[in-house]
C-alpha cells in the first residue's frame, strides 16, 4: 500500500515516447510543476497531453512545448502562450480546442468507465458539424480537421433539444500536483488547486501525485479526502523549495 517513490525522476521514468498524459492544474494553478520538469529532463518526446491549458512560455507544460516534446494536445484554451500559437499555426502541433466544461466531463465519463454521452455545448456550431483546424501545414492550409460529431434530439423538461455526443478521455499516465497526500494516495487539494485535478487523475491508467506535504496515513479527515488513493498509483513528497516554488500566470497590481 506504500506508494511513495523517492523522487519525481524515479515515478516518470517509465513514461515512454509517444504516451497520452492527463494532466491536472489551472493555467498555472494546481499544476505538477516537479513532475513535469522531471519529464523534461527523461527526454520523452512525442507526447499527447490532454490538459485545460499549456502552461505559458517559461512554466509548466509551456517547458515541454519549447522543447519539442509534445505531438498533439487537447486544451481548452491556450491564450498565455506564444510559442504554442507559433508550433500551431507552422503545423508543428496538432491541437483539439474543447469547450471548458466538455473536456471536463470528457474526463470525468474517462474515469468513470462512461464511454461517451451527449451535451448541448458546441450545438449548432463547428464543434458539432466538424471542420474545426487540427493542424495546419507549413503553407497555412488547413491538413486535419475535426470530424462531425452525432447530434440527436432529447426531450428535457418537456421540451425537445439538440445535443452532441462527445467521447470520454483517458490517459496513459496522469500527472497532479496535491496539497496534502498519505503513503496510501489519499490526497487534499488546496481551494482552486483542486480544478482538473481529480478528473485527470481518475482518466489516467497510471496517476503520479506530487504533495507539497506527505502526512501520516490515518491523519486525513475521511470527509475531507478529495481523491481517494484507490486513484492514486505513485506519491512523489516535495521538498520545502519544491512545493513553495509556484508562478504567478498574469501579475496584476492595483
Amino acid at each position: 500500500m506504500d506508494k511513495v517513490v523517492q523522487s519525481a525522476v524515479e515515478a516518470v521514468a517509465e513514461i515512454p515516447d509517444g504516451a497520452t498524459l492527463a494532466v491536472g492544474g489551472f493555467g498555472l494553478c494546481g499544476i505538477p510543476s516537479v513532475l513535469i520538469h522531471a519529464l523534461l529532463e527523461s527526454g520523452v518526446q512525442d507526447l499527447e497531453v490532454v490538459s485545460n491549458n499549456c502552461g505559458v512560455d517559461d512554466w509548466g507544460l509551456g517547458l515541454l512545448l519549447q522543447a519539442g516534446r509534445i505531438r498533439r494536445i487537447v486544451a481548452s484554451y491556450v491564450g498565455e502562450n506564444k510559442e504554442f500559437a507559433r508550433q500551431y499555426l507552422a503545423g508543428e502541433l496538432e491541437v483539439e480546442l474543447t469547450p471548458q466544461g466538455t473536456l471536463a466531463e470528457r474526463l470525468r465519463a474517462g474515469g468513470s468507465g462512461i464511454a461517451a454521452f451527449y451535451t448541448r455545448t458546441g450545438v449548432g456550431t463547428l464543434v458539432a458539424s466538424g471542420g474545426l483546424p487540427w493542424r495546419y501545414s507549413p503553407d497555412g492550409s488547413v491538413l486535419v480537421s475535426s470530424p462531425p460529431k452525432p447530434v440527436e434530439t432529447f426531450t428535457v423538461r418537456g421540451v425537445a433539444h439538440e445535443f452532441v455526443r462527445e467521447e470520454a478521455i483517458t490517459a496513459d499516465y496522469a500527472l497532479v500536483r496535491a496539497a496534502r497526500g498519505d503513503r496510501h494516495g489519499n490526497l487534499v487539494f488546496h481551494a482552486s488547486a483542486r480544478n482538473f485535478n481529480p478528473l485527470c487523475a481518475a482518466a489516467g491508467a497510471v496517476t503520479i501525485a506530487e504533495v507539497e506535504e506527505l502526512v501520516p496515513v490515518g491523519s486525513l479527515d475521511p470527509d475531507a479526502i478529495h481523491l481517494p488513493g484507490i486513484f492514486v498509483d505513485r506519491v512523489v513528497a516535495l521538498s520545502p523549495d519544491e512545493a513553495t516554488d509556484k508562478r504567478i500566470e498574469r501579475r496584476t497590481v492595483s
